[in-house]
């Protein structure tokens, strides 16, 4: 007869994210995972498999939680402006459960690991898809409604928005001065006037 399981899994998984995003995949040791986890290792390779599993399995539960939010969050901004405003002053200041210097996993991730494991290259890589459909979305609606120029061209535009994204969650990892950041992002935004 099977045991149930005596842990939750959804807690275990959010505590091994936060392992991960605040150490790395390469500095987590199983012993931090199951530490922070509450579980024992049997449990762990019973529920997610190895560490590697885990992580795809955190990832890929980091991407689904972070597209959610910034959609969201840009939906219900009182302009489109407002919300890649918005956007980026997360970038700097951290949202939710994140502080700046921590970065974003998925893009920690690209940097880390996803040049060498072609499984979490493609997850990066759909994640920056996703969240280029979504400021383009954002785009779109801001032409439409008239807020933003017709002739603005909303797919090269937020090609550049999720580029200049990903190189700022980069940059704010070695804790810039707060103006310096704060220029780039006002500069950016200009491309929508």
């Amino acid at each position: 007869m099977v045991r149930p399981r005596e842990f939750d899994e959804q807690h275990a998984l959010a505590a091994a994210m936060h392992v991960f995003w605040e150490k790395g995949y390469e500095a987590t040791s199983m012993s931090d995972l199951t530490a922070r986890m509450g579980i024992q290792r049997p449990s762990l390779y019973a529920t997610f498999g190895g560490k590697k599993e885990l992580f795809e399995t955190v990832l890929n539960k980091y991407v689904d939680m972070s597209l959610s939010f910034i959609h969201n969050r840009m939906q219900n901004a009182v302009s489109v402006k407002e919300a890649l405003r918005m956007y980026f002053e997360g970038i700097i200041e951290g949202v939710g459960e994140s502080t700046p210097d921590l970065g974003c996993l998925c893009i920690n991730t690209m940097v880390e690991l996803a040049p060498h494991d072609e499984r979490l290259s493609h997850i990066t890589k759909n994640y920056q898809l996703k969240l280029t459909d979504i400021i383009q979305q954002t785009l779109e609606t801001g032409i439409h409604t008239g807020e933003l120029s017709p002739s603005l061209n909303a797919a090269a535009v937020s090609r550049l928005l999720t580029i200049s994204a990903t190189g700022l969650s980069v940059t704010m990892k070695s804790q810039p001065e707060r103006a310096y950041v704060d220029s780039v992002v006002t500069e950016l935004l200009t491309l929508l006037d």
